[in-house]
């Protein structure tokens, strides 16, 4: 397989988890270390304008091999693994020619089982990447370094004609900072992929608009044997403050287009609980309604406290849905769909519960629709790839290459 395989084990080997609330950028060390693999990697194979940011961005470049003016493209993915579950020591197992039924992760106390994820019947047959069942695999997004690598060195290698693509792999996506740094004049290309998707076929150019929010709330502890009227029970607040929020609207209880307010983390005693959400949806209308609510909870909650006891709410948005970005150049879309379709995929075109590094960089103004790696089930122990769909990305994107040069030499 060119060795894609060896590529993908190689770089799932690095622990390269990010870190929230981080000031520095890459938010932790593994990141640089990959960053650093990656460059050598890349000058070893013979690319060129091999470069590495001090904050982790690694960049380089295939030029073009035809006479004629050709758009410089991009191809982007990210270096980190997602804080939510670890990364330390990642064991892969590589299950040939899947028969079907429950596989055994590591020594078995942990399945994947089709029971709980119905695609692996669509898989018989395929080789499949798993976890040890310990940690998360890490194929978000190194199965998109993996293949954006091969198809560079295939493209390198071959009589195809291409015009110059620009890659790079970024930090921190995960916790939505590493395109903030991204130097997008030195990147160069007129528009760009991030290889950062699920199944094989996505095609993506909607998500959230995203925000967090951090609820502190301040109360009074005093002995409970003579509380009455004085005790204010900051952890009673902020049970009041969640069960103000409509209990259908959270990640486990939608899908589609429809948005959440998401719990992730409540800790506290009677004296101060401290409480964050994500919040999540794809209309810039409803999501500004549901930021709005939550500060209209905190004044409902908080009415009538002492003085000295208080709700604080604090609101930062991440990104938002980069669809009316990325529409105002459909040819980007058009030419990702007819790549898959060249490559016998059929598109699926669907919004991203979530975001990639394409959606603050189509603000920024590189236009960046998503494609697919291939991988399932990602940020946790459950999470798998196929090689086959890894192959797959690996051709479409070299489609990508080619039919870039194919249209612009129509005009």
């Amino acid at each position: 397989m060119d060795k894609l395989l060896d590529r993908f084990l190689n770089y799932v080997s690095f622990d390269t988890q990010s870190k929230p609330n981080v000031k520095h950028t890459p938010s932790t060390d593994g990141q640089l270390k990959l960053a650093q693999a990656l460059r050598n990697e890349l000058t070893e194979l013979g690319f060129s304008q091999v470069t590495l940011s001090d904050k982790g961005c690694v960049m380089a470049t295939l030029p073009g091999n035809v006479a004629w003016k050709v758009p410089v493209i991009g191809f982007i993915s990210h270096l980190d693994t997602a804080p939510d579950f670890t990364a330390k020591h990642v064991n892969p197992q590589i299950v040939e020619n899947y028969r079907g039924g429950d596989i055994a992760l590591g020594n078995g106390d942990e399945i994947l089982s089709p029971v709980m994820f119905p695609v692996l019947h669509q898989l018989l047959g395929h080789t499949i990447i798993t976890t040890d069942g310990k940690t998360l695999l890490g194929s978000d997004d190194k199965s998109g370094i993996a293949e954006i690598i091969t198809a560079m060195v295939r493209l390198k290698n071959s009589n195809i004609a291409h015009g110059p693509v620009r890659i790079a792999f970024t930090p921190d996506e995960e916790i939505g900072k590493g395109a903030q740094s991204f130097d997008i004049p030195a990147f160069g290309a007129e528009w760009a992929y991030t290889v950062d998707g699920g199944g094989v076929g996505e095609l993506e150019f909607e998500n959230f608009n995203a925000a967090s929010a951090t609820i502190k709330i301040v109360g009074n502890n005093v002995h409970p044997g003579s509380a009455k009227g004085v005790m204010i029970n900051a952890l009673s607040l902020a049970t009041r403050f969640h069960h103000e929020l409509p209990v259908e609207e959270t990640p486990e209880h939608t899908d589609g287009y429809e948005g959440f307010y998401h719990l992730t983390t409540i800790k506290g005693n009677v004296e101060r609980a401290e409480m964050h959400y994500i919040i999540r949806d794809f209309d810039k209308t409803q999501f500004e309604a549901r930021k709005q609510k939550i500060i209209d909870i905190a004044h409902v909650v908080g009415k009538g406290l002492h003085r000295d006891c208080y709700i604080e709410v604090t609101l930062d948005d991440h990104y938002y849905n980069m669809r009316d970005k990325v529409a105002q150049h459909p040819h980007i879309i058009a030419l990702a769909q007819q790549a898959m379709k060249d490559c016998d995929i059929e598109p699926i075109m669907k919004p991203i519960r979530g975001g990639t590094d394409g959606a603050q960089l189509s603000f920024r103004g590189l236009p960046c629709p998503n494609i697919f790696t291939g991988g399932y089930n990602f940020h946790g122990k459950h999470e798998f790839v196929t090689l086959e769909g890894m192959e797959k990305a690996v051709s479409v994107i070299m489609r990508i290459a080619e039919l870039t040069a194919k249209e612009a030499l129509k005009h």
